[in-house]
């Protein structure tokens, strides 16, 4: 069934053009992109329906190719390119406000663009933002993959990478596959390690973040150092 099925009053792709996207639902939203449903279920359903499998939209923003290559509904190549498409809009768009913002003071621009970024990755991925003096995005770097503790995160390569950029701060960032964002006693023991390796040169550790989809946790907030 497609939208044009729907009773034009209560169309998404209407109501959006008229009244605002503000006023649409998750399920709705998506419905505008995917167009058209399946045999037996119209295409706010097959929304829902999506939504519900994938536990909300930032689970689906963020979910593999692969999981969403198997998905009902998302076989078509070109839906599946919509919504990576749609992923990579977001990380540039936070990208953009966090280079002109004081990050200090904006934390939660920094862990959705962690999210979106990482959240959805199968293997633990540590990477790092790095800021100037006055705490403006300098770049994000992606350094190290695998199963992350002292021996495979390399001090001196986080080290050389903050110098060579001229970085004042640094935020920390990996995520956790299995969803269980909370921190492991290996993370607290590299977080240590590498505030005290960067500490040497001048440079701040303010967070180090464990990301996974559509959940976080900031070490700095809620694990306190």
């Amino acid at each position: 069934m497609q939208l044009l099925d729907i009773p034009k009053t209560t169309r998404p792709r209407e109501r959006l053009l008229q009244m605002g996207s503000h006023t649409l639902t998750d399920a709705e939203l998506l419905a505008v992109m995917l167009g058209t449903g399946l045999p037996g279920q119209n295409v706010l359903q097959l929304a829902q329906s999506l939504l519900d499998d994938f536990h909300g939209l930032a689970g689906l923003l963020q979910a593999s190719p692969t999981d969403l290559q198997t998905a009902k509904g998302l076989g078509g190549s070109a839906r599946r390119a919509q919504l990576l498409a749609i992923l990579e809009l977001s990380r540039r768009v936070l990208l953009q406000k966090m280079r002109k913002r004081d990050l200090l003071n904006n934390p939660d621009s920094v862990k959705q663009f962690l999210q979106l970024q990482m959240g959805a990755y199968s293997q633990e991925v540590f990477a790092v933002v790095l800021m100037d003096a006055q705490y403006r995005l300098l770049g994000f770097q992606e350094m190290f993959k695998g199963t992350l503790n002292q021996t495979s995160v390399y001090p001196r390569e986080v080290v050389k990478l903050a110098l060579d950029q001229g970085a004042a701060a640094v935020i920390l960032a990996h995520n956790h596959p299995s969803g269980d964002v909370r921190p492991s006693a290996a993370d607290s023991a590299l977080t240590r390690t590498l505030q005290t390796a960067l500490s040497m040169v001048d440079v701040k550790v303010l967070d180090h973040i464990i990301v996974g989809p559509g959940i976080h946790w900031s070490m700095a907030e809620r694990s306190p150092w």
